[in-house]
């Protein structure tokens, strides 16, 4: 390695990451950090990878190949959580661990996809379309993904996952309708840090920017998706979704008045409010229906009552 800059010996470690090489990985990373001890972007390269080796040595502790790549994914939000502990992340880094990491974890999964017994398996079918995502071939997750989506139909993980896909490949129309239709069924069963397209995250960044944070960010992103335009794909309910609509929207009211505070309720109540307005406008009928919501959504909060107005 003589005659290498310290940036060379990082980009050779993030490419033989992409290539699944952790071993060339490492030795290219401890070469620049002998030749600088206090450089961060090497020190935080080798934190992260040094995690995620931990976490490969575990792999023979389990006993089958769907347990150790269903293991490697399950590690992200742990992840995550150590990013946020030890500060300043690269892009790069993050983007070529997460190369070797779906591109191991998928190792594991094709071997199970081979015979073909598996191919209406959703859950292993969702956990290769993830890989596929991850690794960044985006039409092979489509396809896999859309696969999940037809026994998965009312799943936010899937939806959004394939919403996700959609958007990388900019098939924005399909993106828009799924994104919307995830949040609704179930905010809390998304993955945000998981999503990669812009579209998401440029509208996650901009609520976090309004001040919510956790929980109650997934609740906001489907609100404000509505009122920057964003979840403009909007379709008419049928009779026994509209049923249901209502007798949840019946529930959070409830619930609201019960407890008094707000929380996570308010903003999945608003959001109920905005597909059922879809749903009279774009059925055409009962216009007094409109106003009637409308008036709910001033009384609980006049600020979005104005902006969705406007």
């Amino acid at each position: 390695m003589n005659g290498e800059t310290i940036q060379g010996l990082i980009q050779k470690a993030y490419d033989s990451l992409k290539a699944s090489n952790a071993v060339s990985a490492y030795e290219a990373l401890n070469e620049a950090l002998k030749m600088d001890y206090e450089h961060p972007e090497v020190k935080h390269a080798l934190k992260c990878l040094n995690w995620w080796l931990e976490r490969i040595k575990r792999l023979p502790e389990f006993s089958d190949v769907y347990s150790r790549g269903g293991f490697l994914l399950s590690q992200w939000k742990a992840f995550y959580d150590f990013l946020d502990r030890i500060g300043e992340a690269y892009d790069p880094c993050q983007y070529a661990l997460r190369r070797f990491v779906f591109s191991t974890a998928l190792q594991s999964f094709q071997d199970l996809l081979g015979d073909g017994v598996n191919q209406y398996d959703p859950g292993l079918l969702l956990l290769v379309g993830r890989c596929y995502k991850g690794v960044g071939n985006y039409e092979a997750a489509l396809k896999y993904l859309e696969q999940a989506g037809r026994f998965k139909r009312e799943d936010a993980e899937t939806l959004s996952e394939l919403a996700d896909v959609n958007a990388l490949l900019e098939e924005t129309r399909a993106a828009k309708a799924l994104f919307r239709e995830a949040f609704f069924l179930n905010a809390q069963g998304i993955d945000l840090r998981s999503m990669e397209s812009e579209m998401i995250i440029r509208l996650r960044d901009r609520v976090k920017e309004q001040g919510y944070k956790g929980p109650e960010l997934a609740e906001w992103i489907p609100i404000y998706g509505c009122l920057y335009g964003v979840f403009s794909v909007r379709r008419e309910l049928k009779q026994v979704e509209l049923g249901r609509l209502k007798q949840d929207i019946f529930n959070l009211e409830t619930e609201l008045r019960s407890k008094g505070g707000e929380g996570l309720l308010k903003p999945r109540l608003l959001n109920r409010y905005f597909w059922l307005i879809d749903h009279y406008e774009n059925a055409d009928e009962n216009p007094g229906m409109v106003e009637e919501t409308m008036l709910k959504i001033k009384i609980i909060d006049p600020v979005i009552y104005d902006r969705y107005r406007n």
